[in-house]
């Protein structure tokens, strides 16, 4: 996610496993042409790290030694700009009492740099995705916990999260988000990112032409 324009990248259903994780990280540098963006951050899930490398940093395939057994496999090396933290939670009986964060990838100077020009926040954080959460479950009665709603077929909860999610890129009005152009009215987070000037009806979203890739 976006937190500057409140934009979903990717999504990808299923359990929190090593292989969604690094499907969801590629799924989300292809969109961005595997150029790494400002900053990323996440919680503290050990897997990210190792998909953010392979995902956004750079191949070094080691030369053959000459000798038997199963060559070594390629290496991975954070370019210069891959800016990356964590957000590190202090729990005493249960309870948050602490948040900080760790860098993983770049320099403490970088990672000022990215929040100094961030139009959101000054502090290294998740509560934009957990507040995406909330409003997620809200438009989708099938993610509310404990309760009759929920899916029951793994298909039909992709659809329905397909369908939640990128229609609230395009027809969701989200209220603390400013047009592009200064003029007054709604916004959705694609009309923040410049990727439609207007906000659509779902109609219109569904009717709109598509291709698989």
């Amino acid at each position: 996610m976006d937190a500057e324009n409140k934009l979903v990248l990717d999504v990808v259903n299923g359990k929190r496993t090593v292989k969604n994780t690094k499907r969801l990280v590629q799924n989300t540098a292809k969109r961005l042409n595997f150029k790494s963006p400002r900053l990323i951050t996440s919680d503290e899930y050990k897997p990210y790290k190792q998909a953010i490398l392979e995902s956004f940093g750079k191949q070094r395939v080691p030369r053959p030694t000459g000798k038997r057994g199963r060559p070594k496999k390629p290496r991975y090396r954070p370019p210069k700009e891959l800016v990356y933290a964590t957000v590190h939670k202090t729990r005493v009986k249960g309870r948050v009492v602490k948040i900080d964060y760790r860098r993983v990838f770049g320099t403490e100077e970088q990672v000022q740099d990215a929040l100094d020009q961030s139009r959101c926040s000054r502090k290294i954080n998740t509560s934009f995705i957990e507040r995406h959460n909330g409003t997620d479950r809200n438009r989708c009665s099938r993610k509310v916990r404990k309760s009759y709603c929920f899916s029951k077929d793994w298909d039909v909860h992709r659809a329905a999260t397909c369908l939640s999610m990128y229609s609230y890129n395009f027809c969701w009005s989200v209220r603390t988000l400013r047009r592009p152009d200064g003029l007054p009215g709604t916004c959705s987070p694609a009309m923040a990112a410049g990727l439609t000037d207007h906000l659509w009806a779902i109609k219109e979203w569904l009717n709109y032409p598509a291709s698989q890739y």
